[in-house]
């Protein structure tokens, strides 16, 4: 698409300097050029790393953002031509009690704010982790349930922390989501930089199959970000990658320190604004937001058993629900495997995963999104066990054999061949 999406500067009533940096450029508007690699893959596996910013927005409802963490933007946009007003404190970002933030949109003005256009027609929220959190690279990623409706646009992503100094687009800025509302089954991933901003930006769309919509369930959205590479994914599906080599000649700005931010605009040149068919309120639902560190996405490594055969996903298929087995070691990416410093253990972009979150001797494993519950944690000890601390029980080869598509499950630990694994690192 050739929408005219500019950039959105700094908000013209900041609450606070923000280092000004923090509210300097904005969404970028800027749809994928054409072209774009859209071809879903495999993610990579997480690196094994430790997590450097974590917010599960857990506390009571009602309750304001840890302002330890984040800091809460205010004012208009008149760059993009967005219609709300973004408020402070907890008017429209607020924990829901349920481990949820939630960012409302809503069709009002109580405090009589004023917009580029006239009185304001909206209010809503936009956050960020300036002066308090920055990035070089890692893994980064939130999951969240979008908005929908004609004239919403959230987004997720990050702007170069040396916007204040070097302003905007040469502070670079990586869209890692945006949604607008025409589009409900498809967000957008999106480099912006000098030269290649606002509708020239390097990006592609991902499209839910079968006509399902992203606000009809939440969904995770990522970037591996390593030196001169940026790889984004929607549920641990890649579908696109960014080099220099995509920039044509024009300067790549990622190799620095980055912010995050959250924001739910209303209206703007890119969606649109909202029609007779937008129902008011709209909220984005944000249950976390976490980066860890890791320059690139870990290649993985095998992981042996017995009769020397490999733990490996079932046809390489990337499925939720794929059978995790043992197989002739092939070096096929089904059999990569990335022990994480959370306790998880991926392969193609996936986690392995106890079938519904079972304790029972004999309930099988799988290949399943990753989603941080303790059916995906696992503990792989110098004894070569590799237990699921909620079972306490180990993985195992069912029946004691070594067969080709033996299916692995979890069993009572009790140090035999079939429980014992090399983890290659």
């Amino acid at each position: 698409m050739d929408s005219p999406r500019i950039s959105r500067r700094p908000l013209r009533r900041p609450v606070t300097v923000l280092a000004l940096a923090a509210a300097m450029a904005g969404l970028l508007g800027g749809a994928p050029a054409a072209g774009a690699d859209r071809t879903p893959a495999p993610a990579p596996a997480a690196a094994a790393a430790a997590v450097t910013f974590s917010d599960d927005f857990n506390g009571p409802a009602g309750a304001a953002v840890d302002s330890g963490k984040w800091q809460i933007e205010t004012g208009d946009n008149v760059n993009n031509h967005e219609r709300q007003y973004y408020t402070a404190g907890n008017n429209n970002a607020a924990l829901d009690g349920q481990g949820n933030l939630v960012i409302t949109a809503r069709r009002e003005n109580p405090g009589n704010y004023q917009c580029w256009y006239g009185r304001c027609e909206y209010t809503s929220a936009r956050l960020n982790t300036a002066g308090k959190f920055t990035t070089t690279y890692g893994h980064v990623e939130a999951r969240m349930k979008v908005p929908r409706g004609q004239g919403m646009w959230p987004a997720f992503w990050m702007l170069g922390n040396d916007i204040g100094q070097v302003g905007w687009p040469a502070s670079g800025e990586i869209d890692i989501m945006e949604n607008v509302g025409f589009e409900p089954s498809t967000v957008h991933g999106t480099l912006h930089g000098p030269g290649y901003s606002g509708s020239g930006g390097i990006g592609a769309g991902y499209t839910l199959p079968g006509g399902q919509k992203f606000a009809d369930a939440f969904h995770t959205f990522a970037v591996d970000w390593s030196p001169n590479e940026v790889t984004w994914s929607v549920d641990g599906t890649v579908y696109q990658r960014r080099t220099p080599a995509d920039l044509g000649g024009r300067q790549w700005v990622f190799d620095k320190p980055f912010f995050l931010i959250l924001n739910l605009a209303v209206g703007g040149y890119w969606p649109g604004d909202p029609d007779g068919s937008t129902v008011f309120p709209q909220q984005l639902v944000v249950d976390y937001v976490r980066v860890s560190t890791g320059d690139t996405p870990a290649a993985g490594g095998p992981i042996t058993g017995i009769g020397g055969k490999c733990v490996d996903v079932a046809a390489a298929n990337t499925a939720d629900g794929t059978p995790i087995q043992l197989h002739d070691c092939n070096g096929n990416a089904a059999q990569k495997w990335t022990v994480g410093a959370d306790g998880t253990i991926r392969a193609l972009g996936k986690c392995l995963d106890v079938a519904s979150g079972g304790t029972a001797d004999g309930t099988v494993v799988q290949l399943w999104t990753c989603n941080g519950t303790a059916a995906q944690k696992w503990v792989a000890n110098t004894a070569r066990d590799i237990v699921n601390p909620q079972a306490n029980k180990c993985l195992d080869a069912t029946g004691n054999s070594s067969a080709n598509g033996t299916r692995l499950q979890i069993w009572t630990c009790a140090g035999t061949a079939n429980q014992k694994w090399t983890v290659t690192r």
